[in-house]
């Protein structure tokens, strides 16, 4: 998170009485503000369907900030913010809501002496981003003749490429490409913004962070839980479009990127970008040999899912970068629900050493060294090492060096939106995904996309809950001589 102090602005959430508001963005707020990263001259606008006074809309939230915190709020850290949070309700659609929104607005800041800063968060489905940006642009919100206008966007950032370019167009039609910020909550994440910090500033690893020593990348997102109340949207979607093109791309781009000029919004981003594009697209028979999908048994019965739905729960991928640093070196990605354990990490294998000079000497689990990421939900840093058992014996073992976040820096569990809410107060866009990384993301899976949609006969195999995916997985990266990390 920058040094840099915030900007006074007011913080406009539409969907203001949705779960995401509830659960994420206002413990967010909370957080920044116990932690004194809050300007002086804020305040929050919400803007919801419901009939709510604002007095039970506080109240509300209130509660809902308690629970997510897991402990009762001090009063005088919460009053801050309480006193601060207003609520307008109407149709996104109806021309008075943004009339009375400009009311409200100009009146929220003459009361806290706030500048003319709008910071807009569409927490609603995609398919209303245009109809309120549309809004805002009519009611002449998004001008910055004084003080500036930024919008964030949640995912999912389109269906397919030309649902997201669709998208963009909308949005395009009262915004500037610099005031969108499309976030991925993963992104906020200690660990995904440390892997830059790491890498670059770290003289032992960036020299061996190419093909000459990386072995292989093995990228894992994995769920304990079903689809729950999400099944309308889920079915829809699928693993693919819910994890892999944006929250595994992103990371991937950050440990595959070249030294940027500088850390830079753009310079970081245009560095991000071209490691996409460096993905070769797949061939129908790529997509058959190295591209694995499953349905966890059960699935179909969830709630608002279609009996007969063929949507992957499940996906695995061998992917390659084709650029000098990489070449040659395959990427494998993984991700499903109803898994073992609830984990995201990135594993970089290094190339075992020779053992010839061990050949006589008793191993016990030798392997190659590796590094391993873990970005929730216990973020920390483990790099294994190989080392000689005590005693009179020449016997090696493999150990472990382990770094956690909450035991070294003490800190407590964050949202992942502190850091993201913060970086758009001040204009830093590193974090967020820019148009063309959204499409270029797209344009890598949609030769998956277009060879399911028309493979409707072949067998889609189903994983018992509780295991660690489909038998397919093992064998596409056993065909390499290689094993996923347990």
């Amino acid at each position: 998170m920058s040094s840099r102090h915030a900007d006074g602005c007011v913080f406009v959430i539409f969907g203001a009485s949705g779960d995401l508001t509830r659960s994420k963005l206002l413990p967010a707020i909370f957080n920044l503000c116990e932690d004194g990263h809050l300007p002086d001259e804020f305040a929050i606008v919400g803007v919801a369907r419901p009939q709510i006074d604002q007095a039970a809309y506080r109240k509300q939230m209130r509660e809902q900030v308690r629970q997510a915190e897991g402990e009762p709020l001090q009063p005088e850290k919460w009053k801050p913010i309480e006193d601060r949070l207003y609520y307008i309700s109407g149709e996104f659609n109806d021309p008075a809501l943004f009339a009375q929104l400009t009311k409200t607005l100009a009146d929220v800041r003459a009361h806290h002496r706030i500048p003319a800063n709008y910071l807009f968060y569409f927490a609603v489905p995609p398919d209303l981003f245009g109809t309120v940006a549309e809004g805002l642009a009519t009611a002449g919100l998004t001008g910055e003749q004084e003080g500036w206008r930024r919008v964030i966007v949640e995912k999912p950032f389109g269906y397919d490429l030309a649902t997201a370019q669709s998208l963009n167009a909308e949005l395009r039609k009262g915004l500037r490409e610099s005031q969108i910020y499309r976030i991925d909550h993963y992104l906020g994440k200690e660990t995904v913004q440390n892997i830059m910090a790491f890498r670059f500033a770290n003289g032992i690893f960036e020299p061996i962070w190419n093909r000459r020593y990386v072995d292989h990348v093995q990228m894992t997102v994995a769920e304990d839980a079903g689809v729950g109340k999400r099944g309308a949207y889920y079915d829809k979607a699928g693993a693919l479009r819910d994890i892999v093109q944006n929250h595994m791309f992103q990371v991937m781009t950050l440990v595959a990127m070249e030294p940027p000029i500088s850390f830079g919004g753009e310079d970081v981003r245009d560095e991000k970008v071209r490691v996409l594009h460096a993905v070769p697209p797949l061939t129908h028979d790529d997509v058959k040999r190295h591209v694995v999908r499953a349905q966890y048994e059960g699935y179909a019965n969830e709630p608002n899912v279609d009996p007969k739905s063929r949507t992957e729960t499940f996906v695995a991928m061998r992917l390659f970068i084709d650029n000098w640093r990489w070449a040659g070196v395959p990427f494998y990605l993984r991700t499903g629900k109803r898994l073992p354990h609830r984990v995201t990490e990135v594993v970089i294998q290094f190339k075992r050493a020779p053992l010839m000079l061990f050949r006589h000497t008793p191993v016990n689990s030798l392997t190659p060294n590796t590094l391993v990421l873990r970005i929730q939900p216990n973020e920390g840093i483990a790099l294994c090492v190989n080392a000689k058992v005590p005693g009179p014996f020449e016997r090696l073992e493999t150990v472990t060096m382990d770094f956690s976040y909450a035991e070294h820096f003490k800190t407590e569990a964050t949202t992942g939106y502190e850091t993201l809410l913060f970086d758009a107060m001040i204009g830093d866009q590193t974090l967020f995904h820019r148009m063309d990384m959204v499409e270029a993301g797209w344009q890598a899976v949609t030769p998956i996309l277009e060879d399911w949609t028309t493979d409707t006969r072949s067998r889609l195999p189903a994983y018992v809950q509780g295991s660690a995916g489909p038998s397919d997985a093992d064998l596409l990266i056993e065909r390499d001589g290689r094993e996923w990390r347990d």
